[in-house]
């Protein structure tokens, strides 16, 4: 009788972290499937229901937005032709340092943008919503890494 409700809790378990993955995978790749005006378009509308944004900010945020979109796409493109060429899988360890270090530049120059566009107090209210983002995804993260461990 343990075991089957040792087993029953285990499976209850895995379904609920499962899915969680599911949803945050299939969110990524939605995002993934639409141009960049579709996408500067949603995240403006997201950012002006949280943070009551005026049309000024809303035409500011959706031109940063887009720009982004963009860059980032064409990233995405670059590194899968790339990929292709060369018949790898893994970048080498210099670089994937280059990949994050640009990464990081984008984020801090964004984030620079963001800030000169919002008020203080909207610009407070973005970067818990940032970081609450962010811990997410490292939660997920974790978890996914953490599943593929027991997994072996």
């Amino acid at each position: 009788m343990k075991k089957v409700l040792v087993t029953t809790a285990l499976l209850i378990g895995m379904l609920g972290y499962s899915q969680r993955g599911q949803h945050f995978d299939s969110e990524q790749r939605g995002m993934k499937d639409m141009s960049p005006e579709q996408i500067a378009i949603l995240k403006t509308k997201k950012m002006t229901l949280a943070l009551d944004l005026s049309t000024a900010q809303q035409k500011e945020i959706q031109e940063l937005t887009l720009e982004s979109a963009k860059e980032r796409q064409a990233l995405m493109l670059e590194r899968k032709l790339e990929k292709e060429e060369e018949g790898r899988s893994r970048p080498s360890a210099d670089e994937r340092f280059e990949f994050q270090n640009e990464k990081l530049d984008r984020m801090i120059a964004q984030k620079g943008k963001i800030k000169q566009i919002l008020s203080e107090e909207q610009f407070q209210k973005w970067e818990r919503m940032h970081q609450h983002r962010r811990n997410q995804r490292k939660e997920g993260k974790r978890g996914h890494d953490s599943h593929r461990e027991h997994g072996k």
